[in-house]
């Protein structure tokens, strides 16, 4: 079985676009994920501002595109994507929320709710109350799960994720590894991928 590290946020559409693909990539291979939480924000802060500069600044032409780029993906991958108002977001308890799910099972309905919830739906995902609302329709125990995201384990846990994947090059989410040093950037990558496993 083939093994794939998978470093994701939630707060980018891209990445939710490669959360779908990745899921049908591993219904046709015999494909084990790694689920890498990170959070991106911290990222863009230390290695990648020009994220900052371009959103502040950008190309009229190529914000047009990529919104085009981005409803051509969405309808490919069979989901409805609706700019939230609120952009960016802080998913930091989103993404801290994740290890809870990856330790007791259910990560990818826990995903797939956090991302249908800001990118569909529009609901903002810092909001502990949406958060636990989400948490709850995955089987979760309340208190142990807001008890969970607050421990400063927990809060380790996504910032080494998040060190690892730029120590190891990386400078986005989404990001694939295939084994220690073969890393792919961005949802379109995953065809590439297909062809190596």
């Amino acid at each position: 079985m083939k093994t794939i590290e998978y470093y994701l946020d939630c707060s980018s559409p891209w990445t939710y676009l490669s959360f779908r693909g990745i899921l049908e990539l591993k219904k046709k291979k015999d494909l084990e994920i790694i689920w890498k939480p990170i959070l991106v924000g911290g990222i863009f802060n230390s290695i990648n501002p020009s994220v900052y500069e371009n959103r502040k600044n950008p190309v009229k032409e190529k914000l047009q595109y990529s919104q085009k780029d981005l409803q051509d993906w969405a309808r490919l991958r069979k989901i409805q994507i609706n700019w939230p108002t609120i952009f960016p977001v802080n998913s930091v308890k989103a993404m801290r929320g994740a290890f809870y799910f990856i330790d007791n099972g259910n990560i990818e309905t826990y995903l797939e709710d956090v991302f249908h919830a800001y990118w569909n739906e529009g609901k903002d995902i810092s909001d502990i109350n949406v958060l636990t609302e989400i948490a709850l329709s995955n089987a979760a125990n309340e208190t142990e799960f807001l008890e969970f995201i607050s421990t400063q384990e927990i809060k380790d846990r996504l910032i080494a994720n998040t060190q690892e994947l730029m120590d190891r090059g990386g400078f986005g989410s989404p990001t694939f590894f295939l084994g220690d040093d073969d890393m792919y950037f961005g949802n379109d990558r995953i065809q590439l991928i297909e062809d190596i496993v």
